[in-house]
């Protein structure tokens, strides 16, 4: 490589967080392009040394697994001067400060989509757990004898109706699993109306009929601040008695303690639970320990085939960025003229 070309070469920097080869393997055949990894909880000169220089950050979008200095936010912006691109490793960017990027010109991607079907498919599956009662019954052959098969006696979901609070990439799969499964199938999304709705196979209600009317409600919507508290003691009071509650979306959609208080007052069947306020959730939380609980850790969208997919997009949407294309999933649009201003500039 030439000295010219060296200096033109971007630098793509992330964390030691396990991510599948795919990632590295597709961005070493770009030939600008040179990769960095460090030690989350390592030398931090280190870290800072391989940050300071970088064109993209790659970050994870786990908050509960990386330490809080490596969040993308003011102070992390000021000490990364050539920063062009934040990649979040997931759909969700609770490690980014979305305003913060974009009020330095710094475009923001996420990889959303690129684990819709494991994630719908594992909601089914606590669909499927929760109406046939396999959890309860998975813990009560471990622990006891005694009881009858007709006490863990469920229910088919062919036939029902499911709520499906969001309907983007994942709930869209959600929906087309549970037609097949015979559901009639609702949906509320105040991204879409009606009839993007219906094309992603759904009927339009509104959040408070679609809860009065669906014997499963699950949430497919993103963390933000329109979204914090939805189901709270009020929402579940209206889902149908008997109704079952799932979530693959984020913790803190659904209030923990309004929702514990419905199961245990009988008012719900049963919760699917793969997001938690704090993840993991302590050993004594409450609603591990309810029979009527599936709960799993914040693994849906945790598949070998999720995982590489995932990775093959965000370093397809790094290339692109780089090459001063605009990415597929970018989430702050508004900052895309500041970022040519700033590409511009660093590239002078």
């Amino acid at each position: 490589m030439t000295a010219s070309a060296a200096m033109r070469q971007h630098l793509v920097v992330r964390s030691d967080m396990w991510i599948d080869a795919a990632f590295d393997q597709r961005l070493a055949r770009e030939d600008a392009v040179a990769l960095r990894v460090f030690a989350r909880h390592g030398d931090e000169r280190q870290a800072w040394d391989a940050l300071s220089g970088a064109s993209v950050y790659h970050v994870s979008a786990a908050k509960d697994e990386l330490p809080r200095q490596w969040f993308v936010g003011p102070e992390l912006i000021a000490r990364c001067p050539r920063l062009l691109c934040v990649s979040s490793s997931g759909a969700g960017y609770d490690t980014v400060d979305v305003a913060a990027c974009s009020a330095a010109g710094i475009a923001v991607v996420n990889q959303a989509g690129g684990n819709a079907a494991s994630v719908a498919e594992h909601a089914l599956g606590l669909m499927l757990g929760l109406s046939h009662r396999m959890a309860e019954s998975d813990r009560r052959m471990r622990r006891e004898r005694g009881f009858s098969r007709e006490d863990v006696m469920g229910h088919e979901i062919g036939g029902k109706t499911l709520g499906l609070v969001g309907i983007g990439h994942i709930g869209t799969r959600v929906a087309a699993l549970a037609r097949a499964f015979g559901m009639t199938v609702l949906a509320t999304d105040p991204l879409l109306d009606a009839q993007e709705i219906a094309r992603r196979g759904a009927r339009a209600v509104s959040l408070d009929e679609l809860l009065a009317a669906s014997d499963l409600v699950s949430l497919h919507c993103p963390r933000e601040a329109s979204t914090l508290g939805l189901m709270d003691a009020r929402a579940f009071a209206r889902m149908k008695p008997g109704a079952i509650f799932i979530s693959t979306a984020r913790g803190g959609i659904h209030d923990e303690a309004a929702l514990l208080a419905s199961l245990q007052s009988g008012h719900l069947a049963g919760a699917g639970l793969d997001v938690w306020d704090r993840e993991p959730p302590p050993l004594d939380h409450p609603l591990l320990a309810h029979d009527k609980v599936f709960a799993t850790f914040h693994t849906a969208g945790v598949t070998h085939e999720a995982r590489r997919n995932m990775a093959r997009i965000a370093a397809d949407q790094i290339a692109q960025v780089l090459a001063g294309e605009r990415p597929p999933r970018l989430i702050n649009p508004e900052a895309w003229p500041a970022f040519e201003a700033r590409r511009a500039r660093l590239l002078a």
